[in-house]
């Protein structure tokens, strides 16, 4: 089976092939930089990690580009507050976000291109699109013309005159009577002369770009005019992502895209998690207080990267019970390979290729579905069950050891538990997990002395069940397992617990 992903344009899911052979390049909105990363752009960002680590463990040379938006009036307002140049928060956010990044073990993108870096691609733009009649300016400020785009709207799938109708008495007459349309969107904002604000020079006097315009400019400056793979978070594909295509598609002519990729939101009580709803988690205070940084990526990953996730504190409890058992597999191989005897790699790899017989067929067959399931459209929930399987004989080896129950050398075939643990380690590195010291992955409270929490934790498991989130039950489970709580499941769908 080959790659598909859902393509937001087509509303199907389509087998990806790339415009060059063995070539992939994506583009990826980043944040506007004028206060710390979330929980949202942690889910963002983290999955689409992974679709460029499988691409890469499948052969592709990948070309990433992510762009920071550092000129907006959220920047603005925030330097105004502070009383500092707008620069000066750029570059204060643009450090924090790679500090929360790298964390996260979120590789950097190879390029990074800044809106205020790109602003002589930005002008060209506009005055390209001016010449074809597609813009048109009005005292400083300079409009995309909607109706010069015969295929606006077929991201988002919207109708302009529908929309021009549920926007009757939204749009301020001042406004209206610039805009040869009420959706004419402005591709250079003039500078209003009672604002002391930044702006920089153009053809229609100073001023600054809009933010659509900044990620077109930047996509053909860094990639040409047609990529594989756009990306970003579903609020996106309106407005932004759909006059981003009208943009550029008008000049070029040519698809901006042939792939759109978006991910669902994180949720909060049901409402989707935002810094302007003010009900935000960043990342810092996640890790600050001790939650781990690959229990987070657990976390995002345990959800189709398309679907809303649901942020709770028992979610995130889960996770990290989870975590624990994949991480003490990860780390057998680091914390016991002399006693396994794994050190002599010479020796080793004589032996593998004689013993291995049966579990090499195994093992393929393990990575077989771990391939199977990210082609089907990135669905790191069953990936990751791979992993659980593959960890759990590793992680019972693991808790022997670790209590000092050297039989347990003697009793397993070395051999094959370190086929095993390669092959963890491998796949579990193409969903960017990797092993942490135990001392940094948090401690659960023990919240399940009180018998209506057990209860409550088993009903959550049961519709987890039900929904065939079997990561998510197993991981329920070991929860309360490491709160001295056994279920016993029964016939007819009833479990019984009882404490060790």
């Amino acid at each position: 089976m080959s790659l598909r992903l859902t393509n937001t344009l087509s509303r199907k899911t389509e087998v990806f092939r790339p415009l060059k052979p063995g070539q992939v390049s994506i583009y990826c909105c980043g944040v506007t930089v004028y206060d710390l990363c979330h929980l949202g752009h942690a889910r963002s960002y983290i999955v689409w990690d992974v679709l460029r680590r499988y691409l890469i463990w499948q052969g592709y040379a990948v070309k990433f580009v992510q762009n920071f938006t550092d000129i907006d009036d959220k920047i603005l307002d925030r330097a105004a507050k502070e009383g500092c140049a707008m620069q000066e928060v750029s570059d204060r956010y643009i450090k924090a976000f790679h500090q929360d990044m790298d964390a996260l073990g979120i590789l950097r993108a190879d390029r990074m291109p800044r809106a205020t870096k790109c602003l002589d691609e930005i002008r060209t733009l506009i005055k390209e699109l001016e010449a074809r009649g597609a813009a048109y300016s009005v005292d400083g400020d300079v409009y995309f013309a909607v109706l010069k785009h015969s295929g606006y709207g077929k991201l988002s799938g919207r109708d302009l005159l529908e929309q021009q109708l549920n926007a009757d008495g939204r749009i301020a007459e001042d406004q209206e009577a610039r805009k040869q349309h009420p959706f004419d969107f402005a591709l250079w904002k003039g500078v209003k002369r009672d604002k002391d604000e930044p702006s920089f020079p153009s053809p229609w006097g100073p001023g600054r770009p809009g933010w659509h315009i900044e990620c077109s400019a930047m996509v053909r400056e860094e990639l040409g005019n047609t990529i594989d793979i756009h990306l970003g978070g579903a609020d996106l594909v309106f407005p932004h992502h759909e006059n981003e295509i009208a943009q550029s598609e008008a000049v070029s002519g040519k698809d901006l895209a042939r792939f759109w990729l978006h991910n669902g939101m994180v949720n909060v009580g049901g409402q989707k998690m935002s810094k302007s709803l003010g009900n935000f988690t960043t990342i810092r205070s996640l890790l600050g207080r001790g939650v781990s940084p690959m229990t987070l990526r657990l976390f995002v990953l345990q959800a189709h990267y398309r679907k809303p996730l649901d942020f709770t504190e028992e979610a995130l409890k889960a996770s990290s019970v989870g975590w624990k058992g994949l991480n003490a597999a990860l780390c057998l191989g680091i914390n016991f390979s002399e006693s396994l005897g794994w050190f002599d790699k010479n020796s080793l790899r004589n032996e593998v290729d004689t013993l291995l017989g049966s579990i090499k067929e195994q093992l393929d067959q393990l990575r077989q579905r771990f391939i199977d399931s990210m082609d089907d459209d990135l669905n790191t929930s069953a990936a990751l069950a791979v992993l659980f399987e593959l960890a759990r004989p590793l992680r019972s080896l693991a808790n022997r050891l670790d209590r000092g129950d050297i039989t347990a050398i003697e009793e397993n075939n070395g051999i094959n538990f370190y086929s095993r643990w390669k092959l963890l380690v491998e796949l579990a590195q193409v969903l960017g997990l990797k092993a942490e010291e135990s001392s940094k992955v948090e401690s659960l409270d023990n919240s399940y002395n009180d018998e209506k929490n057990i209860q409550e934790a088993i009903s959550l498991r049961k519709e987890a069940k039900a929904a065939r989130n079997f990561v998510k039950a197993d991981q329920i489970r070991e929860h309360l397992k490491t709160c001295g709580i056994e279920l016993i499941d029964k016939p007819g769908g009833v479990t019984e617990w009882f404490r060790k």
